[in-house]
């Protein structure tokens, strides 16, 4: 009842991490988007080479905005929260590997046969 439980819990916690991940990851792609096709607008611009840097990126506000969000996200550690729950999941494999078990992505747990000993 014990393992039911831990599984239940564990199944749980990772199922309510789904939706704010998914946010999360909407959010980066979203922002990776911008910050390509800035950059994109910003190499093909031939004035960026005529200009000095910090001229080029004041030409191009939407390049130099997105990437100074996708940078702020990346410090911010957008990079853990898109995949909290398989580190999470991982973290429990470790632990649960001493007693010949698993996990699998979603929590739910994965009994291993016992090592014959001879």
């Amino acid at each position: 009842s014990d393992l039911k439980a831990f599984e239940r819990r564990l199944t749980e916690y990772i199922a309510c991490l789904q939706p704010a991940t998914g946010r999360w990851r909407m959010i980066l792609i979203v922002v990776s988007v911008c910050t390509a096709t800035g950059a994109w607008n910003w190499l093909i611009d031939p004035e960026t080479q005529k200009v000095s840097f910090f001229t080029s990126l004041w030409n191009h506000p939407f390049f130099t905005i997105s990437c100074i969000t996708l940078i702020g996200l990346f410090f911010a550690g957008i990079h853990k929260r898109v995949v909290a729950p398989s580190i999470i999941a991982a973290r429990c494999r470790t632990v649960l590997a001493e007693y010949n078990m698993s996990c699998d992505d979603t929590g739910k747990l994965i009994l291993k046969p016992r090592p014959h000993v001879q």
